[in-house]
Protein backbone atom coordinates (compact mmCIF):
# COMPACT_ATOMS: atom_id res chain seq x y z
CA UNK A 1 0.00 0.00 0.00
CA UNK A 2 1.38 3.33 -0.92
CA UNK A 3 2.75 5.22 2.31
CA UNK A 4 2.90 9.07 2.61
CA UNK A 5 4.69 10.38 5.11
CA UNK A 6 3.70 13.43 6.78
CA UNK A 7 6.33 15.79 8.71
CA UNK A 8 5.00 18.53 10.59
CA UNK A 9 5.87 20.13 14.19
CA UNK A 10 2.20 21.59 14.55
CA UNK A 11 0.34 18.25 15.96
CA UNK A 12 -3.86 19.65 14.72
CA UNK A 13 -3.07 20.26 11.31
CA UNK A 14 -1.11 17.11 11.19
CA UNK A 15 -3.44 14.86 12.36
CA UNK A 16 -6.07 16.96 9.84
CA UNK A 17 -3.74 15.97 6.89
CA UNK A 18 -3.61 12.30 7.88
CA UNK A 19 -7.69 12.29 8.01
CA UNK A 20 -7.80 13.96 4.76
CA UNK A 21 -5.02 11.47 3.23
CA UNK A 22 -6.09 8.50 4.41
CA UNK A 23 -9.99 9.37 3.46
CA UNK A 24 -8.34 9.40 -0.15
CA UNK A 25 -6.67 6.00 0.55
CA UNK A 26 -3.37 6.07 1.87
CA UNK A 27 -1.75 5.16 4.43
CA UNK A 28 -0.39 7.77 6.39
CA UNK A 29 2.56 7.71 9.06
CA UNK A 30 2.68 10.98 11.10
CA UNK A 31 6.01 12.54 12.52
CA UNK A 32 6.21 15.74 14.43
CA UNK A 33 9.94 16.61 13.82
CA UNK A 34 12.50 15.57 10.78
CA UNK A 35 14.59 14.03 13.18
CA UNK A 36 12.07 11.25 13.77
CA UNK A 37 11.53 10.27 10.40
CA UNK A 38 15.67 10.41 9.62
CA UNK A 39 16.27 8.24 12.20
CA UNK A 40 14.16 5.59 10.34
CA UNK A 41 14.08 6.75 7.18
CA UNK A 42 11.49 5.46 4.63
CA UNK A 43 12.71 2.96 1.64
CA UNK A 44 12.62 3.94 -1.76
CA UNK A 45 11.53 0.35 -2.43
CA UNK A 46 7.99 1.12 -1.27
CA UNK A 47 5.20 3.27 -3.20
CA UNK A 48 4.92 6.50 -1.42
CA UNK A 49 6.07 9.86 -1.09
CA UNK A 50 7.02 12.20 1.82
CA UNK A 51 5.16 15.75 2.50
CA UNK A 52 6.82 18.08 4.57
CA UNK A 53 7.00 21.51 6.14
CA UNK A 54 9.74 24.20 5.26
CA UNK A 55 9.78 25.75 8.85
CA UNK A 56 10.76 23.20 11.94
CA UNK A 57 12.22 23.59 14.87
CA UNK A 58 15.47 21.16 14.59
CA UNK A 59 16.28 20.83 10.93
CA UNK A 60 14.48 22.59 8.01
CA UNK A 61 12.71 21.08 5.24
CA UNK A 62 15.01 21.78 2.72
CA UNK A 63 17.94 20.36 5.07
CA UNK A 64 15.16 17.15 5.48
CA UNK A 65 15.08 17.17 1.54
CA UNK A 66 18.57 17.08 0.90
CA UNK A 67 19.08 14.24 3.81
CA UNK A 68 16.44 11.89 1.48
CA UNK A 69 18.21 12.64 -1.69
CA UNK A 70 21.27 10.56 -0.57
CA UNK A 71 19.31 8.22 1.39
CA UNK A 72 16.02 7.48 -0.30
CA UNK A 73 16.75 8.92 -4.06
CA UNK A 74 13.82 8.13 -5.53
CA UNK A 75 10.96 8.70 -3.23
CA UNK A 76 9.04 12.19 -3.90
CA UNK A 77 8.78 14.87 -1.64
CA UNK A 78 6.18 17.57 -1.70
CA UNK A 79 6.27 20.88 0.19
CA UNK A 80 3.53 22.21 2.26
CA UNK A 81 4.30 25.50 4.19
CA UNK A 82 3.04 28.38 5.77
CA UNK A 83 6.49 30.23 5.32
CA UNK A 84 6.79 29.91 1.73
CA UNK A 85 9.18 32.54 -0.48
CA UNK A 86 9.99 32.34 -3.55
CA UNK A 87 14.26 31.28 -3.25
CA UNK A 88 12.89 28.62 -0.58
CA UNK A 89 10.48 27.22 -3.41
CA UNK A 90 13.40 27.41 -6.14
CA UNK A 91 15.34 25.93 -4.19
CA UNK A 92 13.35 22.89 -3.08
CA UNK A 93 12.16 23.21 -6.87
CA UNK A 94 15.55 22.54 -8.22
CA UNK A 95 17.07 20.23 -5.94
CA UNK A 96 13.87 18.03 -7.24
CA UNK A 97 10.77 18.50 -4.82
CA UNK A 98 7.88 17.66 -6.64
CA UNK A 99 5.71 20.42 -5.64
CA UNK A 100 6.02 23.42 -3.47
CA UNK A 101 2.20 24.30 -1.46
CA UNK A 102 1.41 27.08 0.66
CA UNK A 103 -1.17 27.02 3.97
CA UNK A 104 -3.98 26.47 3.80
CA UNK A 105 -4.03 24.33 1.05
CA UNK A 106 -7.49 23.05 -0.79
CA UNK A 107 -8.10 19.35 -0.42
CA UNK A 108 -8.47 18.43 -3.87
CA UNK A 109 -5.29 20.28 -4.55
CA UNK A 110 -3.10 18.64 -2.30
CA UNK A 111 -4.57 15.17 -3.18
CA UNK A 112 -3.77 15.82 -7.07
CA UNK A 113 -0.30 16.88 -5.77
CA UNK A 114 0.02 13.55 -3.52
CA UNK A 115 -1.06 11.53 -6.52
CA UNK A 116 1.21 13.10 -9.25
CA UNK A 117 3.69 12.66 -6.48
CA UNK A 118 3.27 8.69 -6.33
CA UNK A 119 2.87 8.07 -9.77
CA UNK A 120 6.02 9.99 -10.61
CA UNK A 121 7.52 7.89 -7.90
CA UNK A 122 6.58 4.29 -9.34
CA UNK A 123 7.35 5.28 -12.60
CA UNK A 124 11.35 6.24 -11.44
CA UNK A 125 11.00 2.62 -9.39
CA UNK A 126 10.51 1.05 -12.38
CA UNK A 127 13.05 2.77 -14.98
CA UNK A 128 15.42 1.95 -11.98
CA UNK A 129 14.48 -1.40 -11.81
CA UNK A 130 14.59 -1.80 -15.43
CA UNK A 131 18.15 -0.37 -15.75
CA UNK A 132 19.67 -2.74 -13.06
CA UNK A 133 17.95 -5.53 -14.72
CA UNK A 134 19.81 -4.57 -18.15
CA UNK A 135 22.98 -4.10 -15.81
CA UNK A 136 23.09 -7.47 -14.59
CA UNK A 137 22.10 -8.59 -18.14
CA UNK A 138 25.30 -6.77 -19.27
CA UNK A 139 27.64 -8.31 -16.48
CA UNK A 140 27.20 -11.74 -18.12
CA UNK A 141 28.56 -10.92 -21.29
CA UNK A 142 32.33 -12.69 -22.02
CA UNK A 143 35.04 -9.47 -22.67
CA UNK A 144 34.73 -11.11 -26.52
CA UNK A 145 30.94 -10.46 -26.38
CA UNK A 146 31.27 -7.05 -24.63
CA UNK A 147 33.58 -5.22 -27.35
CA UNK A 148 31.44 -6.63 -30.21
CA UNK A 149 28.57 -4.94 -28.40
CA UNK A 150 30.87 -2.03 -27.65
CA UNK A 151 31.63 -1.63 -31.48
CA UNK A 152 27.85 -2.66 -33.63
CA UNK A 153 26.52 0.16 -30.97
CA UNK A 154 28.89 2.60 -32.80
CA UNK A 155 27.41 1.51 -35.70
CA UNK A 156 29.98 -0.58 -37.01
CA UNK A 157 29.38 -3.53 -39.75
CA UNK A 158 30.00 -7.40 -39.08
CA UNK A 159 33.30 -7.22 -41.26
CA UNK A 160 34.63 -3.98 -39.91
CA UNK A 161 33.96 -5.54 -36.36
CA UNK A 162 35.77 -8.74 -37.55
CA UNK A 163 38.75 -6.96 -38.92
CA UNK A 164 39.07 -4.90 -35.94
CA UNK A 165 39.20 -7.96 -33.20
CA UNK A 166 40.94 -10.04 -35.68
CA UNK A 167 38.61 -12.49 -36.11
CA UNK A 168 35.90 -13.89 -39.00
CA UNK A 169 33.14 -12.04 -39.75
CA UNK A 170 30.81 -15.25 -38.98
CA UNK A 171 32.23 -15.60 -35.24
CA UNK A 172 31.11 -11.78 -34.75
CA UNK A 173 27.95 -12.65 -36.27
CA UNK A 174 27.64 -15.92 -33.61
CA UNK A 175 28.77 -12.96 -30.46
CA UNK A 176 26.17 -10.42 -31.67
CA UNK A 177 23.37 -13.52 -31.29
CA UNK A 178 24.67 -14.28 -28.03
CA UNK A 179 24.86 -10.60 -27.06
CA UNK A 180 21.12 -9.99 -27.86
CA UNK A 181 20.04 -12.49 -26.65
CA UNK A 182 21.56 -12.28 -23.16
CA UNK A 183 20.71 -8.53 -23.49
CA UNK A 184 16.92 -9.40 -24.64
CA UNK A 185 16.93 -7.45 -27.66
CA UNK A 186 15.68 -8.30 -30.91
CA UNK A 187 16.74 -5.64 -33.16
CA UNK A 188 19.67 -3.51 -33.62
CA UNK A 189 17.61 -0.71 -32.26
CA UNK A 190 17.03 -2.53 -29.44
CA UNK A 191 20.50 -2.67 -28.83
CA UNK A 192 21.67 0.38 -29.09
CA UNK A 193 18.77 1.81 -26.74
CA UNK A 194 19.93 -0.61 -24.29
CA UNK A 195 23.34 1.20 -24.91
CA UNK A 196 22.19 4.46 -24.12
CA UNK A 197 20.55 3.73 -21.07
CA UNK A 198 23.40 2.62 -19.36
CA UNK A 199 25.42 5.40 -20.59
CA UNK A 200 23.04 7.88 -19.41
CA UNK A 201 22.72 6.15 -16.10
Amino acid sequence: MTTVHVIDDDADFRIAIGRVLKAAGYQVALYGSASQLLEHPPSDDEPGCVLLDVMMPDISGTEVQDQLASRAPLLPVVFLTGHGDIPTSVRAMKAGAEDFLTKPVEKDRLVAAIERAVADHAARRERTQRLNQLRDRVSTLTRRERQVFELVVLGKLNKQIAFDLGTSERTVKAHRLKVMKKLGVRSLAELVSAAERLGGA
